[in-house]
């Protein structure tokens, strides 16, 4: 049993580190670089300049969501003995969060639908096809805040749960928590109030880039105590 949560945690960190790094590079080093705030005309040049980088990350996402269902479920293996009804509560909010967020990522293949030359499209004009392109990647972003909304209430739980686990520091609950809470401020600040949504972001999110990357260090290098049963 003990090797087999060992596997588990390495696991679950392995993969957490994956889903990550496949986040940054989508975010920030792909839609970063391509998209121009408030500019539609810039945005679909680049992205139709750079269209195989586009595919090649929406393709990391794809696969980095394959991973976030296998984590949720190997955290909840992990967790469970702590409180299952609750770490069955996390997995569920995860799991929602997920879903959501695949759905979501249509609308960043529907940029590229938009902006192909088929013949159904040759009703609209080019500016009118590069706006609804523009405000498929807004909304996105408005599909995204959606999910990390659930899956800051996930990392509430996780907090909690990881606190009380005699397996993880409770350091790291308490960091998780934190992730939890920054994670929806951010999202309910962009529903609420855009502006000061713009002014506290990214610095709102670097506490949850610190609590998750630490889960999965710890994860990933940390031993699960074989004298203690799940």
């Amino acid at each position: 049993m003990a090797t087999s949560l060992k596997n588990t945690a390495r696991i679950c960190g392995f993969l957490y580190l994956y889903v990550i790094v496949a986040g940054i590079y989508s975010e920030v080093f792909v839609r970063g670089s391509l998209i121009v705030a408030g500019n539609a005309t810039a945005t679909t040049d680049n992205i139709m300049t750079s269209q195989s980088l586009w595919r090649v990350s929406f393709a990391s996402q794809i696969i980095m969501l394959l991973c976030t269902v296998w984590l949720a479920l190997g955290l909840y293996i992990l967790l469970k003995s702590v409180n299952k009804q609750l770490s069955m509560a996390a997995m569920l909010f995860n799991l929602v969060s997920i879903a959501i967020e695949s759905l979501t990522k249509l609308l960043l293949l529907a940029v590229l639908y938009l902006l192909d030359d088929y013949d159904y499209l040759r009703s609209f004009e080019p500016a009118q096809l590069r706006t609804l392109a523009y405000l498929s990647i807004r909304l996105h972003a408005a599909g995204y805040n959606i999910a990390l909304a659930f899956f800051g209430v996930n990392c509430l739980f996780w907090g909690h749960l990881i606190f009380k686990s005699p397996h993880f520091s409770k350091i790291l609950g308490v960091m998780l928590v934190i992730t939890g809470l920054c994670y929806m401020i951010n999202s309910f600040s962009w529903f609420i109030d855009p502006s000061f949504a713009a002014k506290i972001f990214p610095a709102v999110l670097v506490p949850c880039l610190v609590g998750e990357l630490s889960l999965a260090f710890w994860l990933l290098f940390k031993p699960v105590r074989s004298e203690v049963p799940l």
